[in-house]
């Protein structure tokens, strides 16, 4: 008998983990627009974790070519010619906690990947935070709409 609880307390545990995390999942979820107000960013249910792809730019032509945004900075080139609507920006970013996720993050204003965490602050607010090394950096997002 007790073995029987011990392996259903297991699996009960297991199954309210599995839970906790789509639940967290689906409180990041939305549109979210950085804190200077220059992009829009939807954030998306990924495997266990989450995913966070641009979907609105204020300014989505490139002003010296007439075309349509890319990821120019990019020191890849062939990853330089990829337009910045639709450009993922996260990647591996798994639960760290309660509504925390660490992973990385893709800085398409210099091109370069850093370690992340993103925080969901409150239901309108979610803090992005990029480190190289020792030096952090970040800011707040607002929930764009429902």
């Amino acid at each position: 008998m007790s073995r029987r609880f011990a392996v259903l307390t297991v699996l009960l545990a297991a199954l309210l983990g599995a839970t906790t995390a789509q639940a967290q999942s689906a409180e990041a979820s939305g549109t979210w627009l950085t804190q200077a107000g220059d992009a829009r960013v939807k954030v998306s249910k990924c495997g266990g974790g989450i995913c966070g792809h641009i979907v609105w730019l204020r300014e989505p032509m490139d002003t010296a070519t007439g075309q349509p945004a890319t990821d120019s900075k990019n020191p890849n080139p062939a990853l330089a010619k990829r337009p910045m609507i639709g450009l993922p920006l996260f990647s591996g970013m798994q639960p760290a906690g309660p509504n925390k996720w660490s992973g990385q993050i893709y800085n398409a204003d210099d091109g370069n990947t850093y370690a992340s965490s993103i925080t969901l602050t409150g239901a309108e607010t979610l803090r992005v935070e990029g480190c190289v090394g020792a030096l952090c950096g970040g800011e707040t997002w607002t929930r764009a709409g429902r």
